[in-house]
């Protein structure tokens, strides 16, 4: 039983000017080249921005009935005392002047929400966790539920 499930994928409408931008890359790298060798830059360039884009989104956001897992970490559900939803202003915040460089951090500045984990492990210097999400509200209800 899951009491949360996310992905933190890339928008497409961040795709679009990410691979215009790949595209003009490749036309500058194409000039050195005359003839068909010229587009070998295209292929090349447009699938490296693809496979970067998708490596971004691809952290998965999960709550089970005994962990808090985000991409491969693991946090056992006990360690966790609070869950704070944090909207964009407060993330700003949390990971600008008032951080912790102790926290873990997951931060994907195309999600405007997070959340706010915190610790209670005495063996563990990690203070807390911020983690982006789409929907921080759920995220901090199901960890408060389970945990």
């Amino acid at each position: 039983m899951s009491g949360h499930t996310e992905r933190l994928s890339v928008p497409w409408w961040l795709w679009l000017p990410s691979l215009l931008v790949g595209a003009v890359l490749a036309a500058q790298v194409g000039l050195g080249a005359a003839g068909p060798r010229g587009w070998v830059a295209y292929p090349v360039v447009l699938t490296l921005v693809a496979v970067g884009l998708w490596r971004l989104g691809r952290i998965r956001i999960s709550v089970t009935e005994d962990e808090f897992l985000v991409d491969d970490a693991r946090l056992p559900l006990r360690h966790v005392a609070q869950a704070i939803p944090l909207d964009a202003a407060t993330k700003r915040e949390l990971l600008g002047p008032s951080a912790d460089p102790m926290a873990f951090v997951i931060q994907r500045p195309w999600v405007p929400g997070a959340v706010q984990v915190v610790l209670d492990d005495p063996d563990d210097v990690t203070p807390y966790w911020v983690i982006s999400s789409r929907r921080p509200e759920d995220l901090a209800r199901a960890l408060r539920r389970v945990g």
